[in-house]
């Protein structure tokens, strides 16, 4: 059997366990295409000839920037990496200007595209990017040369001899890619990791996820330029698992009801936002359909793994399966068996009621320094709890500082960050990653993370606020999209709250009250502020004085990547978030000074 160590051998461990038909799949139009395992190393080998044939050498810099997951960024990915070069997975959502940074400063000599609007976005900078010698698109594009033309040049098989050297030279210890980190201030910071960093995550992690080898099928969505995903992609790969590429966010639901995945990889917004569809769908509901879904619902909802709840709530939780939970089941394809959650914490009520739906969510931790995972939870061995991110990985160790900060150390952490010795030095001290996260890990092994240590701020009082535990709460109301609690160095904790407008919409026709139909109107409309107070008057109970929601103001704007105020991984941008609403701000702390 083929042996791992560097990320190009996963396709070759396959092959030689199995020659999968449906490999990688991509819709173009309305078919499925399917690439089997023979051809993604054929292919992948053609890119290898061709970067020869360009005169690529080893430790030089290739960037791809895709909207969307899709066969060929795997097939160049792996093309790249055995030639001994490095690739660098570019966000596409990203300023023109980050663009130019990251490609300037990894000094990439080609790039590849997907489409149109990032091609066209590239070109707007391409002047100011000298190490550029070429561009390449995944779609036809007229001005455009496409990456077709790199499988041509590699079609001569004369210099695989050449490819096949390249390969024996990359040791695992050597540089793999460069990740970008979308950075909540300042410039991106180029992650250095290795063959061995990703390969190690991808062995040690793969345990904790149920696979039967060779039969399971997944859906790929989130972005493969992250960490997260792209190493949930190599796992797939090794476990020999169909992997279909979704055609975008907007079509989800269309791709899920086709290809019915076994297996998908989501971040807490997206879940947040099933459920509260499934919510409103119960909602319209009337008479004894209306109790059963809110009676379910209810018993999801102290759901607790491995029985702990007893034998009458295992039997009412079969009755609520086969009523209500198999509906939810459907509408996500109908044979999911796992998802797995990473990025941003999740709310504890979504894993109680997915799990009770028979779709449970496992959650993990890490970072893309970590490539990524330090801990995840795991449905056998008792390693799922409700509230962690499970145990930590194998070969990865982990500690609490004096402060409460974990700290982690194992094969999976970064080289360090491209470029600059004083970060990295600033981050791993004594072998030691920094996270930056603050955690607990209980008596029975499982890590907690409380609060992110930058985030964490104090009250003029002296009162630390943790505000993404107060963040979490507040968002399992349905008036509530997004929230970001603010008050480092005031008298008070207060918040700014993006309402759920479609939601608020809603409220208002079922009490016929008349809110406006602009964002502006509604945001500022006395019936809607009064109902949000109530929530979080509600939700304020759950925590100490000090930490209450003591004033909010509702934003009338919609938070996202586009907007600036969202990462491309659904993370508060609390700078730009505060900075945009500085008068928000002032009508909250200083209006009635």
């Amino acid at each position: 059997m083929q042996s791992i160590s560097r990320l190009f051998d996963f396709p070759y461990h396959q092959l030689s366990k199995n020659n999968k038909s449906d490999c990688l799949v991509t819709k173009y139009g309305e078919e499925w295409v399917k690439t089997s395992t023979q051809e993604y190393i054929d292919q992948a080998n053609a890119i290898s000839r061709a970067l020869l044939r360009l005169g690529v050498q080893k430790n030089d810099k290739i960037a791809i920037i895709s909207s969307t997951n899709r066969t060929e960024w795997n097939i160049c990915d792996i093309g790249i990496l055995q030639t001994g070069a490095q690739s660098v997975p570019i966000y596409p959502t990203i300023a023109a200007e980050d663009y130019e940074y990251i490609l300037n400063h990894s000094e990439s000599s080609y790039c590849i595209v997907s489409d149109s609007e990032v091609f066209a976005k590239l070109k707007s900078v391409r002047h100011n990017v000298p190490s550029l010698k070429e561009i390449y698109a995944f779609n036809e594009l007229s001005d455009c040369l496409n990456w077709k033309s790199l499988l041509e040049l590699g079609a001569d098989t004369s210099n695989q001899n050449e490819v096949e050297a390249r390969k024996d030279g990359v040791l695992t210890t050597d540089l793999a890619t460069i990740i970008y980190t979308s950075g909540t201030t300042g410039k991106p910071k180029g992650v250095m990791l290795s063959h061995q960093n990703i390969v190690s995550n991808v062995l040690d992690s793969a345990p904790r996820i149920p696979f039967e080898e060779g039969k399971s099928k997944a859906l790929s969505f989130l972005p493969v330029c992250h960490i997260f995903e792209r190493m949930i992609l190599y796992i797939y790969q090794y476990y020999s698992v169909s992997i279909y590429f979704a055609e975008s966010i907007d079509k989800l639901s269309d791709n899920i009801k086709e290809v019915h995945p076994n297996v998908f990889s989501v971040v807490p917004r997206l879940l947040e936002k099933v459920y509260d569809k499934i919510y409103q769908k119960g909602a319209e509901l009337t008479g004894l359909k209306r109790k059963i879904f809110f009676w379910a619902l209810e018993l999801g909802l102290k759901y607790e793994p491995y029985g702990a709840n007893g034998w009458w709530y295992e039997f009412q939780l079969k009755i609520a399966r086969k009523l209500i939970f198999s509906k939810w089941q459907e509408a996500l394809g109908g044979e999911l068996t796992v998802m797995v959650s990473g990025s941003a914490a999740l709310q504890h009520r979504l894993i109680r009621v997915f799990a009770a739906a028979g779709m449970p969510v496992m959650e993990g931790y890490g970072l893309t320094e970590t490539s990524p995972v330090i801990a995840v939870n795991d449905q056998k061995n008792g390693g799922f709890k409700v509230g962690t991110v499970g145990r930590v990985i194998d070969n990865v160790e982990l500690k609490i500082a004096e402060d409460g900060e974990i700290l982690c150390k194992g094969p999976n952490v970064m080289m360090g960050y491209y470029k600059d010795d004083v970060l990295t030095n600033e981050a791993i001290k004594d072998g030691y990653f920094h996270t930056g996260d603050i955690g607990e890990v209980d008596a029975n092994g499982f890590l907690k993370i409380t609060d992110r240590k930058k985030e964490m701020f104090k009250t003029s009082g002296g009162k630390y606020i943790a505000p993404q535990m107060i963040e979490n709460a507040m968002k399992q109301s349905f008036f509530i999209e997004q929230i970001m609690v603010i008050g480092d160095g005031e008298k008070m904790p207060a918040a700014f709250i993006q309402p759920s407008f479609e939601f608020v919409k809603e409220w208002a026709k079922r009490h016929h009250d008349s809110i406006g139909t602009s964002y502006e109107e509604i945001a500022s409309n006395p019936h809607v502020i009064a109902r949000i107070q109530e929530e979080v008057d509600k939700i304020n109970e759950r925590f100490g004085n000090w930490e209450k929601i003591k004033k909010f103001e509702l934003t009338p704007t919609v938070w996202s990547i586009d907007g600036g105020e969202l990462t491309p991984t659904l993370k508060l941008k609390r700078k730009i978030i505060k900075e945009k609403y500085k008068h928000l701000y002032d009508k909250i702390y200083r209006d009635d000074e």
